[in-house]
C-alpha cells in the first residue's frame, strides 16, 4: 500500500470546480487553470499519482481547507484505503477489493 501524503506538492496539482457522486474516490469536475484561481472562493486542489489516480483532495473555501481526503491504492490499482478528514474529524476508510468501502 502507499503512503498517504500529508500535504501536496503545488507543482503536481490539479485544479476543478467540483466534485460529484458519494463513492470514493471523489470525482472531480470543471478543470481549472491555475490561473483561474484568483477570483474563485471554493475549488478543489488534487495531486495525483504517476499512474494517474488521485492521491490527495482538498476542498478549498476562501483560501481554507474545509474538507481533506487521502487515497492509497493496492498494487493492482484498486482504493484500499481512505482518509478524511473535516476540520478536526477524522474518518479512515478501508475498502475491499473492489474498491468498496468495508467500515467507516
Amino acid at each position: 500500500m502507499s503512503e498517504m501524503n500529508e500535504a501536496p506538492n503545488v507543482e503536481e496539482c490539479r485544479y476543478f470546480l467540483s466534485c460529484s457522486g458519494v463513492r470514493l474516490p471523489l470525482k472531480l469536475l470543471g478543470p481549472l487553470e491555475a490561473s483561474e484561481l484568483m477570483n474563485r472562493n471554493t475549488y478543489f486542489r488534487a495531486t495525483y499519482d504517476a499512474e494517474g489516480r488521485i492521491i490527495s483532495c482538498e476542498k478549498l473555501v476562501y483560501g481554507e481547507v474545509e474538507l481533506r481526503h487521502d487515497y492509497a491504492y493496492g498494487a493492482d490499482g484498486a482504493l484500499v484505503r481512505a482518509r478524511i478528514a473535516m476540520g478536526e474529524d477524522v474518518s479512515e476508510i478501508d475498502c475491499g477489493a473492489d474498491g468498496v468501502p468495508l467500515r467507516s
